[in-house]
């Protein structure tokens, strides 16, 4: 819990005093010593206090994680940091309020979460369709190097244009074959940066991604839900091709720009569940032709009250031979006791399930004398996320 800084000042005047010679040089000695220990200590790299993080891999029979040097069984038990309290995404304030991220990062592990979602916005990361920020990669690889230190695995969303403002003019002006191609170098700049560390569970290639209709459209982007736009388009028309042509092209063109640089770290697509939401139908992004160099499912469920039957139904229709991660869930439209029961009751279909963290710890908003209905929910249902956090993890 962050705490606020205080200070004390004295008021009481006092009379100039004359100084001892012995105690002006006594005080410059420690000083010089104390420099000394300090340089000393540099000399020496910081060793983190959490252990070694294990890569972690998909089985050899395609159905779960594992780590990749003992096998032992991995089943996620993560949360989404994408905004802070405010609303401002991650890589908006990270340069300013580092301190705070560290702070965050330390709050999710005492949840008892193993894996971190973030979200990376294209605006931020590139300056133009070829030319990656270096800045901002050098951000990222500190952020990389705090989940191992922290000892939690990062789920890395890349190609957000969440908010607006952050959308180059050069990147609204190209067409579909350049868009693609930025979208490619973005991916290869985020893979060069994460390849080594065994701190990334993996690459989520887009957020929410849909295609087009019969009819063609002018905005790449879907409709704003508070302040942010969460969907994008990966073209604005079908030009006599399937939709499963567009999303296939799409996917190889992404995979193909992280396996340049890494060829081990597992990469996804996280989908709204189409299935659910229409009531059936085929997964798109995890048919054959589509899904098959992703490495696992990534599904976003948030379900309704009394249709917990109805989502664990739907979560079946993606067994398709891989792994299953319900990507977001939160008590949005159901109580907290219905989402622990589809938590508790789609274990036997997934491997993990990641919720939100918004940089606000349970203590901080227990500890407001007036917290609004929505933090009083979400101090609620991350207290239960951290009581369940154990049992999740070992399967129970």
């Amino acid at each position: 819990m962050r705490k606020a800084r205080t200070s004390t000042k004295h008021t009481k005047s006092r009379r100039p005093q004359r100084r001892n010679p012995f105690f002006v040089c006594f005080a410059s000695s420690w000083s010089l010593c104390f420099a000394l220990v300090i340089v000393l200590l540099s000399c020496f790299p910081y060793e983190s206090s959490a252990a070694p993080l294990e890569p972690i891999r998909v089985s050899d029979d395609g159905k779960t994680f594992v780590g990749a040097t003992t096998g032992k069984r991995f089943i996620v038990w993560g949360v989404n940091y994408d905004h802070d309290g405010p609303g401002r995404l991650l890589d908006e304030y990270w340069d300013d309020e580092w301190q705070r991220v560290v702070e965050d990062f330390g709050e999710i592990k005492a949840l008892g979460a193993n894996v971190v979602r973030v979200h990376l916005q294209i605006g931020k990361f590139m300056d133009g369709p070829d030319r990656p920020n270096t800045t901002a990669l050098d951000r990222l690889a500190k952020l990389v190097k705090l989940a191992e230190d922290t000892g939690v695995y990062l789920d890395v969303t890349g190609l957000g244009c969440y908010h607006k403002r952050n959308i180059p003019k050069w990147f609204d002006a190209l067409d579909e074959q350049d868009r693609w191609s930025a979208q490619a170098a973005f991916w290869e700049a985020v893979a060069k940066t994460c390849k080594d560390s065994p701190a990334i569970f993996c690459y989520d290639l887009i957020n929410e991604p849909i295609l087009p209709g019969k009819e063609p459209t002018t905005e790449w982007l879907g409709g704003e839900l508070g302040g942010k736009f969460f969907v994008q388009r990966l073209a604005l028309e079908l030009k006599d091709r399937t939709r499963e042509d567009i999303a296939e092209a799409w996917v190889n063109k992404m995979v193909d720009a992280v396996r340049r640089h890494d060829a081990k770290h597992m990469i996804t697509v996280g989908v709204i569940p189409w299935v659910f939401v229409f009531g059936g139908g085929k997964p798109l992004f995890y048919g054959e032709r589509v899904g098959k160099r992703l490495d696992f499912v990534a599904v976003h469920f948030y379900p309704k009250k009394g249709e917990v039957d109805k989502a664990i139904k739907a979560i079946k229709a993606y067994e398709v031979g891989k792994p299953i991660v319900v990507e977001e869930t939160f008590p949005l439209q159901c109580g907290e006791d219905q989402l622990v029961d589809f938590i508790s009751r789609s274990a036997d279909h997934v491997d993990g399930w990641v919720s939100f963290y918004w940089g606000t710890s349970i203590e901080e908003m227990k500890a407001k004398k007036n917290p609004s209905f929505g933090e009083a929910m979400l101090a609620s249902w991350l207290t239960k996320f951290r009581e369940m956090a154990d049992g999740v993890k070992a399967g129970e």
